[in-house]
């Protein structure tokens, strides 16, 4: 039987499973459903069309659902809400807003754990056994994929795509994708291959070998995408992690994250556009008059 503190504020179109609880100061707006043994701590603010799985805990001053950070979007603008799944957590003032979209809600997986203050933007899609650290935030429209780890105070693009099993450190910014089982870092860079989390998620050895390499050659070095990907399906028969990485490359619509050993694209374009013997940011008029 569920259990409701009398200064929570339930509406009438909220369905309850069995053993919810509901905290002080709650309030719940709208088509809301909560599965079996959900847990509102306190002060927490859901607004509807919303459904939270079973074994959910959402801790004070969390709002679920509310609308998108978007100048077209309005309150009573209609949305596709929002879909959690089961065993998920919610730290203290987590925000994850609802989807602009009708047809498709803002989506997150089962098993999650957001750190206080990290915040999910409008349609994003958030896979399975994701952790986002204190402070991280997603813009509108990502794709984060399962077994996504996303560090302390990091910022990442809308429409950005991160692949699974990928590690993003804590105060990095990204508006470039990161693809599976790679290491993000810094502004838009890449360090190398997961190995903890691959190891931890009990990969072959042989695996990480081979992903290591398949890093140093498709991602690291100075390729084209097309022979990055070709480069990755020569691996995948002997490592099928690769071929995951080549369909990771082959689906973006958004620039790669470059390896650390490769030039930032900003020196890439500054070092083709000098040997083409262009004027660039006034230098070429700045050493002529010295």
């Amino acid at each position: 039987m569920e259990k409701i503190d009398p200064t929570s504020r339930v509406g009438k179109d909220v369905e309850l499973a069995e053993g919810v609880e509901i905290g002080p100061w709650c309030e719940l707006d709208g088509k809301i459903r909560l599965g079996r043994n959900a847990r509102l701590m306190s002060n927490v603010k859901l607004r509807g069309p919303l459904t939270i799985g079973a074994n959910v805990t959402i801790y004070p001053w969390a709002v679920l659902g509310y609308p998108a950070q978007d100048f077209k979007v309005k309150p009573d603008s209609p949305t596709g809400g929002l879909v959690i799944g089961d065993d998920c957590t919610f730290r203290e003032a987590v925000t994850v807003h609802a989807a602009t979209h009708t047809e498709i809600p803002t989506r997150v997986g089962h098993a999650c754990y957001f750190m206080v203050q990290s915040h999910v933007g409008h349609d994003c899609q958030i896979g399975n056994n994701v952790t986002i650290v204190n402070g991280a935030v997603l813009g509108g429209h990502c794709e984060i994929f399962d077994n996504v780890t996303i560090g302390g105070l990091a910022a990442i693009h809308q429409f950005t795509r991160i692949g699974r099993f990928a590690f993003v450190s804590g105060h990095s910014g990204f508006t470039t994708d990161i693809p599976p089982f790679c290491m993000g870092y810094g502004r838009n860079r890449m360090q190398g291959i997961n190995q903890v989390g691959l190891r931890r998620a009990k990969f072959p050895r042989e695996h990480i070998q081979k992903l290591r390499t398949v890093f140093r050659q498709a991602l690291q070095s100075v390729v084209t995408r097309a022979e990055a990907i070709a480069i990755c399906e020569s691996f995948a028969r002997e490592c099928p992690p690769a071929q995951e990485i080549a369909d990771f490359l082959r689906a973006s619509k958004r620039p790669i994250a470059p390896g650390a050993l490769r030039p930032p694209r900003e020196l890439a374009a500054f070092l083709q556009a000098r040997r083409r013997g262009e004027e660039v940011w006034g230098l070429e008029s700045e050493e002529s008059s010295i």
